[in-house]
């Protein structure tokens, strides 16, 4: 079942143009203002880090693992920034000779993005100066793009709807109502959440779009390289949740029971799962495009790729 969106693909493309140009913030001027983080709170609530499920953790460490964890949180947003920009680039040509208020939107969201990358990059070295050292992003953003960009723009349009879904969703959700978080680190992530609603509506259009060119034999390898690259997401995710492990036992100060370590180790990468793939996949909005453009027993491949990680 194909159901085109109920306003027109024109319409949406202006809109998305005239709140970009209203929302449009400078790193600087409007997100960091010469602040620092504070330490002595959290980065990552509590509903996304799920520390407190570490009951054993005291409130400091509980505190400085979600610090860890909103550091990887910022830095993993970077790295699939990274494969987006490329691919709205080059959907982008799509328009270069048609529809230039399309093309502006387009644009002004690879410009967007660009500009996020360079958030985080100045995120990661901020923590960098105020963390113990030995931090390390395990994926390396190019490497990963290469992976992504490789495989169908209907796949890598549906990971990116995903994406820039379920960022609204955790900071409209958990991050704006999470009393005692650092300050600048809510902020990185209110301005980042304005221009990502956008980009979630622009993702849709292309995908939409995409979709509506393919035959059902495309869609059926399309439906594979989804599943696909979420499995490539977990394993980088699984990668990381282990650096980030290693990292926050060789801070802690104090010993671990092989038991404990196995929950932590566990509980760090049941947050990762939980915050760049299973919150997503749970987002009505997102359920609801995808079940648009594949059908019941592509859903139902999806759901059983999906069932391990949930």
């Amino acid at each position: 079942m194909h159901v085109s969106h109920n306003v027109p693909a024109a319409d949406r493309y202006a809109r998305c143009i005239e709140v970009s140009k209203r929302v449009h913030w400078d790193i600087d001027d409007d997100v960091i203002r010469g602040r620092e983080f504070d330490y002595g709170q959290k980065f990552l609530p509590d509903g996304l880090s799920l520390v407190h499920e570490l009951e054993f953790l005291t409130q400091d460490e509980q505190r400085f693992l979600s610090q860890i964890q909103g550091r990887t949180y910022a830095n993993i947003f970077g790295l699939v920034e990274r494969f987006i920009n490329a691919k709205v680039l080059e959907i982008s040509q799509r328009h270069w000779l048609g529809d230039q208020i399309a093309l502006e939107a387009l644009v002004r969201f690879s410009d967007e993005e660009l500009k996020h990358q360079e958030l985080f990059r100045r995120i990661e070295r901020m923590t960098g100066e105020g963390m113990p050292e030995g931090y390390r992003l395990a994926a390396d953003p190019n490497d990963v793009a290469h992976v992504v960009l490789g495989k169908s723009t209907w796949s890598v349009l549906g990971l990116t709807c995903h994406i820039e879904l379920f960022t609204q969703q955790h900071y409209k959700q958990s991050i704006k109502p999470c009393e005692g978080l650092s300050e600048l680190y809510k902020d990185v992530f209110l301005y980042h959440w304005r221009e990502e609603s956008q980009h979630a509506i622009l993702d849709e259009i292309e995908w939409r779009a995409e979709d509506a060119q393919l035959t059902d034999l495309e869609r059926e390898e399309a439906v594979s390289d989804l599943i696909a690259l979420v499995a490539a997401v977990d394993g980088i995710l699984g990668a990381q949740s282990e650096a980030d492990t290693d990292y926050f036992m060789a801070n802690a100060n104090r010993g671990f029971t092989d038991a404990e370590e196995q929950r932590i180790r566990d509980g760090i990468l049941k947050a990762y799962r939980w915050q760049y793939i299973v919150s997503g996949v749970q987002d009505p909005r997102f359920i609801g495009i995808l079940s648009d453009l594949a059908n019941e027993a592509q859903m139902g491949r999806i759901t059983n790729a999906l069932a391990p990680l949930m």
